[in-house]
């Protein structure tokens, strides 16, 4: 058993807190991780304001990377000593997405199976609930082993870090969910973290035409960063003309909604071309719903409609290869690093992303 420092939310909307929790020492199938970097992401602000359920206390903090420190009976895949990204989707290799060739669906991950608690005050002892599993706003964090997942240990824990939930869920809506390749046209609405992030993946899948779309300018402006070649404001035009205005009147081959509201899923249906995917990565809230919609142009317009789960990822696959690109500087990981911070600045960081001034804050331990 060790004790570390954490950042915990420890109720519903209350600004979260720095607390000495307990990390027990590693059992079977699981790892003990110092952890080096972990990005502020909205899914931790969704835990916070009870958006996620309402299991409290929560220690927060989930895209991370850092170093194995010690391992539980049964571990091979990694050792002590050994660099990982850390995720959410440590396959169970038994569920029926997994039998039948599709762990990147995997229904059953796993996690640690003992809990780390609080360590100091009336409630020590009380369980912690991790986010995602995770919870690496902690200078150390007990995950399932095949949670971690073995990269280049020469790689910028602060940026591939960010591989672990939003980087990862928009380049894999590109590129795992809307299946986009070479001289293809696409469209991402939002350019918050994960649609910039879809962009990236677009460029790299060798999109011809990628159009970003957003309200705010300086979001665009990063996304052309990134790889787009055109932009779109829609506070100032509409965006299903302009796609299609820059797509020959046809639409585009893939559209990704990157926002996950019912009005810019619409969007994303109207804007793409006849036979063309719409690929939802916005995480919706539990009270929306799809949008009116004549069953007729469902029908019509043909193609598929697709929710992309993390990018519809397998991390023992894609982040190795997504941290060998970034080595190889074809992948610009540190442009997702807006700032680093310390564990005492993750409330200041919910603040900035309320105003939308960050694309990620990133804790650095």
């Amino acid at each position: 058993m060790q004790q570390v420092k954490a950042v915990i939310a420890r109720s519903k909307g209350a600004p979260v807190e720095i607390v000495t929790i307990n990390v027990p020492d590693p059992g079977p199938g699981e790892a003990l991780v110092r952890v080096q970097a972990c990005g502020v992401c909205h899914t931790d602000l969704h835990y916070r304001e009870g958006g996620i359920n309402d299991e409290f206390p929560f220690l927060l903090g989930h895209e991370a990377a850092g170093v194995i420190e010690a391992v539980g009976e049964g571990v091979t895949q990694v050792a002590p000593g050994d660099f990982v990204v850390l995720n959410w989707r440590a396959v169970c290799g038994e569920c029926r997405a997994c039998r039948r060739g599709e762990p990147q669906y995997c229904f059953a991950t796993h996690n640690a199976t003992q809990k780390m608690t609080l360590a100091e005050g009336e409630d020590a002892g009380t369980e912690l609930s991790p986010a995602l599993g995770i919870g690496a706003f902690a200078e150390k964090t007990l995950v399932a082993a095949g949670q971690c997942t073995k990269v280049d240990p020469e790689a910028r824990p602060a940026a591939v870090g960010l591989l672990g939930c939003g980087v990862m869920a928009g380049i894999g809506a590109a590129i795992n969910t809307g299946n986009v390749g070479r001289g293809m046209s696409v469209a991402v609405i939002g350019c918050g973290g994960v649609g910039a992030a879809a962009v990236a993946g677009a460029a790299l899948a060798g999109a011809a035409k990628i159009i970003a779309v957003d309200l705010d300018d300086k979001k665009l402006a990063g996304a052309t960063r990134l790889g787009a070649t055109h932009t779109v404001n829609s506070s100032e035009q509409d965006a299903v003309e302009a796609i299609q205005a820059l797509t020959d009147g046809n639409g585009a081959d893939v559209v990704i909604d990157a926002v996950g509201r019912p009005e810019t899923w619409k969007q994303a249906f109207y804007a793409r071309d006849l036979a063309g995917t719409v690929v939802l990565v916005g995480v919706p809230t539990p009270d929306m719903t799809i949008p009116e919609i004549p069953l007729i142009d469902v029908f019509g317009r043909g193609g598929s409609l697709k929710s992309s789960w993390y990018g519809d990822c397998l991390p023992s696959r894609d982040f190795p290869v997504l941290v060998d690109l970034y080595r190889q500087g074809r992948l610009d990981l540190d442009a997702f690093v807006t700032e680093e911070i310390a564990l005492g600045d993750v409330e200041a960081a919910f603040e900035k992303m309320h105003h939308g001034d960050v694309l990620r804050s990133v804790v650095l331990l």
